[in-house]
């Protein structure tokens, strides 16, 4: 029995840049990252976005900015 993927998502990173603030775990720089995201149903493109992501470049931990 063969499962076939009908949701694909694709993240492309398209730019890294300093957020000018530290880590609050380890007080390392933190890099923002903008990711282009696309979903695909079945090869064919639903849905794009563009995300940022925050990244501690020491610890390597995900951050959540907060509002």
């Amino acid at each position: 029995m063969s499962f076939l993927s009908v949701f694909d998502v694709r993240e492309k990173v398209i730019n890294r840049q300093g957020a000018g603030t530290a880590c609050p775990y380890c007080g390392g720089p933190v890099l923002a990252w903008d990711y282009d995201a696309h979903m695909f149903l079945c090869f064919f493109p639903i849905c794009h976005k563009t995300k940022r992501k925050f990244y501690c470049t020491i610890c390597s931990r995900r951050l959540v900015p907060t509002s």
